[in-house]
């Protein structure tokens, strides 16, 4: 119903931005609640940003400040700009979702923070 293509993952300097983009095929795309999280191989995965079909935006504490969620609904896209990047956002990331029953993730994107 849903399928997920992410793009805009690199390498970057610390300090540098990037933004990433979660490009959504299917129905009903303004009615769902979307977000990213990311995850460093061997650990735990983290919420990092999160956007509701009203365009109310969560961040976690991690990121505040520096990342920024949004969404285009005429594109069926939506977005995580990051600023002022360091080594620790290093990860990989993976945009997702949310219709009714199902959550439907992206492929990934690595994200390396490094001189």
């Amino acid at each position: 119903q849903v399928q997920l293509v992410e793009s805009g993952g690199g390498l970057v300097q610390p300090g540098g931005s990037l933004r990433l983009s979660c490009a959504a095929s299917g129905s009903i795309f303004s009615s769902y609640a979307m977000g990213w999280y990311r995850q460093v191989g061997g650990k735990q995965r983290e919420l990092v940003a999160t956007i509701t079909n009203m365009g109310r935006t969560n961040y976690a504490d991690s990121v505040k400040g520096r990342f920024a969620i949004s969404r285009d609904n005429a594109k069926n896209m939506f977005y995580l700009q990051m600023i002022s990047l360091k080594p620790e956002d290093t990860a990989a990331y993976f945009c997702y979702v949310d219709v009714p029953s199902m959550r439907y993730w992206g492929q990934g994107t690595q994200v390396t923070v490094s001189s």
